[in-house]
């Protein structure tokens, strides 16, 4: 990791907690449409809701809570009601008013590595939600470039190297998900860590063996990455 010129940061769930949120609003409408449909179907038909909506509404908030109100209208055969479908738009807006929650070590981390390096967010989602959680996290002074794209693909990273002008070598990227922040990175030839998070949308979980012959590095915690570059270096 000697030529390593560039550190980039995925946000949900790397720098903050963000699919604790959803999880917690999927349980809130688990209850409040219980009258409708078992738990276990609602879940079922919302992911495959998210995922036929993906190259519509992107990723994000405001695509989950109108999934959540399709869904709903779905389920109950119309018979959701205004009430409900408004529940379901406030509990929409609170997920979008969450505060910002950093994860232990990430600031710590951030001020260690730009002694050093040029750090740059790389994230996926709404352009105005993470531009919100970005300004409330209290982190942006930290980076200088930041990045947000709809999608994480081989093509997205390989723009991104040439838009800063960067060899594949001089780039790092740090996230939680194998899918987005790791295996198209070692994809076009540059270096990834990857930090897992405790849950994970199913939408970003990879079957494994696809993994093994990457050579990516993964680690526990994001405040042990100043020292393993230092390491590899």
């Amino acid at each position: 990791m000697d030529n390593i010129k560039v550190i980039a940061f995925d946000a949900d769930d790397t720098l903050w907690a963000n699919e604790p949120i959803f999880q917690s609003a999927e349980e809130q409408c688990k209850q409040l449409l219980e009258e409708y449909v078992e738990p276990k179907v609602l879940s079922e038909k919302l992911y495959e809701t998210e995922i036929k909506n993906l190259n519509l509404f992107g990723y994000g908030i405001k695509g989950f809570t109108l999934s959540l109100i399709e869904t709903a209208i779905e389920l109950s055969g119309d018979k959701v009601n205004g009430e409900e479908i408004q529940k379901i738009i406030d509990l929409g807006k609170e997920m979008i008013q969450h505060p910002v929650e950093l994860l232990p070590g990430v600031e710590e981390t951030l001020k260690t590595l730009e002694e050093d390096y040029t750090l740059m967010i790389l994230t996926k989602g709404d352009l105005f939600d993470q531009e919100s959680k970005i300004a409330r996290s209290g982190l942006d002074p930290h980076f200088r470039w930041i990045e947000i794209v709809s999608e994480k693909n081989e093509s997205v990273y390989n723009q991104i190297l040439r838009r800063y002008d960067l060899h594949p070598s001089e780039f790092l990227m740090v996230g939680n998900s194998l899918k987005s922040d790791v295996l198209p990175v070692k994809g076009v030839g540059a270096h990834a860590i990857h930090i897992p998070f405790h849950v994970t949308w199913d939408h970003e979980s990879v079957d494994l063996s696809e993994t093994e012959s990457n050579g990516y590095h993964q680690l526990d915690d994001i405040s042990l990455v100043p020292k393993f570059i230092k390491s590899e270096s």
